[in-house]
């Protein structure tokens, strides 16, 4: 229940405003008023807040243990136990569900949702004349089985756990991709759901850390060496420049992992304690001394072969680069000197005299000064060009070619992947809250220890602090863990949770419309050892999920006097095809798709063959477009923050990139190709293939007619009918 004020403004406005104002004195009267108010609404609004934090924990219904409910009997002829809650829920509001939808529909979303690709001509065709009954069944095996069945689950969790590419903000990023690749092989391996979100945090998988040896001694166990690319996860919240003091990736950390596995926003409780959960500020701060100890780690990831050609070559590199310095030392050296020496004799005196002093006489303060004024100080080679006569400027060009090209003899640079690592030193040193959640700002009076809210009242922390979290994080017992998880699933294959906001469980986020259906979920999630692609399986195959999204107008229209917004899945709800799954459909129907997995990722327009969506780069710079074009009509996040659920717009560059893009012209040209040999003797089939390529259904006989009256046996006419299909409604959404 939200907090209410206790006292009606509308009392307070009668109370201090006269009946008859006018002019300045009604305007400043109003606003001294309205502020009154104001400060007297938030006043109230913290005090109930404030109440709130102290309240219970029981009264979160998500935070009440998960107990598995009765299935409901008699209500559906279904043997899955998800359509009998799901009628039972029918009955008790009068809904009348849609029929099932036909086989082919069918075939696309299922294709759609669990690949991100649609579904081939063969497929289609071998599904229709498959008559056993668990022919669907077949297809949804077959389907979880594949490789890029974990491409396109991957980027549901990259979503969540704020992938990206590029940020200015972090060191990360630069190999970043191995983390995303780990994610796409745990999930196509089926790598149990605690297990998964486990290795992110601690680089185990186990619960089991240490042996003893046959000496009598125990031993930590060396983690999985793949496993080190899960703490990628971890790393992306490190901050270019981060010192010893650093704050930024515990408070990172904090609130990706309370949002992305807890469903809990933690995060409200940086700065005050939470408004409306039973979360206080020395929680927050008691979690983020869990992750206070780790520091961020370059790998290289070289064999030792790697590392000593790599090292000859800088030498020789180093050689020749400078033969090169030294002649442009001695042609430009004056001038640059001339250049610095102006600079410095603006500065105030006493600045100078530090600037002046070699660096090794300086102090540790007087370092620190000469440093803050090193950008001033330095001189561009741009500003040495522009300062030396003009004969001299071509010599300097010269020589800055030559030595660049010695600098270049050292080849690429070795591959390179940030992790984690925890410093002994930071482990002894004490947390604090910090004041507006500035790292510089610490309270010292207010010291914390490790922990995490709702944590037990002594965590047992001998195998580390991040490991007693993990281990309560990911327990059966916690409520939290498979609800949170099982409801993000339902989300990626109805478009929205039984709980509508996947990462707030908490009192603002409400209840969810089917509560006993979701804990049967959590239950047999759990049951079924974490299994997410048994959730998945259990999900496509109800026969809710296969209902049709339209049904007839008079059923419709009662239906919607009761559940307007389709809440209780009477019918399949339409959805628009995602950013990736939209350039995925569009570069497969033209024959383009190379669905090679893993690598670094591309920038759409390179001369490189066309990847799948998930490998699009991504990301965020001040100074420059990351996010390409497309990604961002799409409605795709940056990866700055978790992003648990897109926003789905509809805008005009939306309508333009798939009337006017390259990729749009490329891709209906190459589908063009595809069809001519059906033309001129065979029309019908090139419109056939065509309605199955894009839209995965045969054309009515209508339409049919209708293409081939405009395709008129003419091959040049082909692009242009392709171009039409791509612009169909029927190919940018999933019903």
């Amino acid at each position: 229940m939200n907090p209410k004020l206790l006292i009606d403004p509308a009392l307070l406005i009668r109370a201090f405003l006269p009946i008859h104002l006018s002019g300045w004195g009604a305007l400043v009267r109003c606003r001294f008023v309205l502020r009154l108010v104001a400060c007297v609404g938030l006043f109230v609004l913290g005090f109930s807040a404030s109440a709130a934090v102290h309240r219970s924990t029981n009264q979160l219904w998500s935070l009440k243990l998960v107990v598995q409910p009765v299935v409901p009997t008699g209500w559906t002829g279904s043997t899955n136990p998800i359509d009998a809650f799901v009628a039972a829920a029918w009955k008790a509001k009068g809904l009348q569900p849609a029929a099932k939808a036909d086989r082919l529909t069918i075939l696309r979303r299922v294709t759609l949702d669990l690949t991100g690709l649609p579904p081939t001509v063969e497929e289609q065709t071998a599904f229709l004349q498959d008559h056993r009954p668990d022919a669907y069944e077949r297809v949804v095996d077959r389907l979880l089985a594949g490789e890029q069945h974990a491409v396109c689950q991957a980027r549901h969790w990259l979503d969540v756990l704020r992938y990206a590419d590029e940020d200015e903000h972090l060191d990360a990023s630069r190999g970043l991709h191995h983390w995303r690749d780990w994610v796409i092989r745990a999930l196509h391996d089926d790598v149990p759901y605690d297990q998964f979100v486990r290795a992110q945090l601690t680089g185990y998988r186990s619960t089991t850390r240490t042996e003893m040896v046959a000496t009598g001694q125990r031993h930590r166990i060396e983690p999985r060496p793949d496993d080190l690319f899960a703490l990628g996860f971890l790393a992306r919240g490190a901050v270019p420049g981060d010192g010893p003091e650093s704050q930024n990736l515990a408070i990172s950390a904090v609130e990706t992992v309370s949002t992305a596995f807890m469903g809990m926003t933690v995060g409200c409780a940086k700065c005050h304690d939470h408004m409306y959960d039973p979360i206080s500020k020395r929680d927050f701060y008691a979690m983020k001394a869990l992750f206070d100890p780790l520091v961020p780690r370059r790998v290289v990831l070289a064999t030792a072969d790697q590392w000593i050609a790599r090292g000859q070559a800088e030498e020789i590199a180093a050689r020749g680069r400078r033969r090169y310095e030294t002649e442009i030392e001695e042609l430009v050296g004056p001038t640059r000197r001339r250049l610095y020496d102006e600079r410095v004799a603006m500065l105030p005196a006493e600045i100078q005299i530090v600037i002046r002093k070699p660096e090794r006489l300086r102090t540790v303060e007087e370092q620190k000064i000469a440093d803050g004024y090193y950008p001033i100080l330095r001189i561009d080679s741009d500003k040495v060009m522009d300062a030396l006569p003009e004969d001299q400027r071509d010599a300097y060009r010269q020589l800055q070619r030559k030595r660049d090209e010695e600098n270049g003899k050292r080849g690429p640079s070795l591959p390179t992947f940030w992790t984690v690592e925890r410093d002994r030193a930071r482990e002894l040193e004490k947390s604090y809250i910090l004041t507006s959640g500035e790292p510089d700002r610490p309270e010292k009076n207010h010291e914390v220890g490790p922990g995490w809210p709702f944590a037990p009242t002594t965590p047992d922390f001998r195998d580390g602090r991040l490991e007693a979290f993990s281990d309560w994080l990911t327990s059966p017992d916690n409520p939290l863990f498979a609800r949170v998880a099982v409801n993000r699933l339902w989300q990626w294959h109805f478009g929205v949770g039984l709980q509508k906001t996947p990462s707030d469980f908490g009192e603002l986020g409400g209840i969810p419309t089917h509560p006993e259906l979701l804990d049967w979920l959590a239950s047999e999630f759990v049951h079924s050892g974490f299994s997410l692609r048994a959730m998945h399986r259990q999900i496509v195959l109800s026969e809710t999920y296969q209902l049709a999204s339209e049904m007839d107008a008079d059923g419709e229209r009662r239906n919607q006097v009761v559940d307007s917004d389709d809440s209780f899945l009477w019918r399949f709800r339409l959805r628009r095809l995602d950013a990736e799954a939209l350039w995925d459909s569009i570069h497969q129907a033209a024959g383009l798709l190379n669905l090679a997995v893993g690598g670094p990722s591309f920038s759409p327009g390179e001369n490189k063959p066309v990847r799948r969506g998930a490998y699009i780069v991504r990301g965020y710079s001040a100074s420059r477009d990351v996010l390409p074009a497309f990604l961002q009509s799409f409605d795709v996040d940056d990866g700055r923050t978790p992003c648990p659920l897109r926003t789905q717009t509809v805008t005009a560059p939306q309508a333009l990139f798939l009337m006017n893009s390259p990729e749009i012209q490329r891709a209906a040209d190459a589908l063009a190709a595809r069809l001519q040999p059906e033309v001129p003797d065979h029309a019908g089939s090139a419109v056939d293939l065509a309605f199955q390529t894009v839209i995965g259904r045969l054309p009515t006989d209508p339409e049919r007619n209708l293409a081939m009256q405009w395709i008129q046996s003419d091959p040049a006419r082909l692009p242009g009918f392709a171009w039409m299909l791509f612009n169909l409604d029927e190919f940018l959404y999933v019903r």
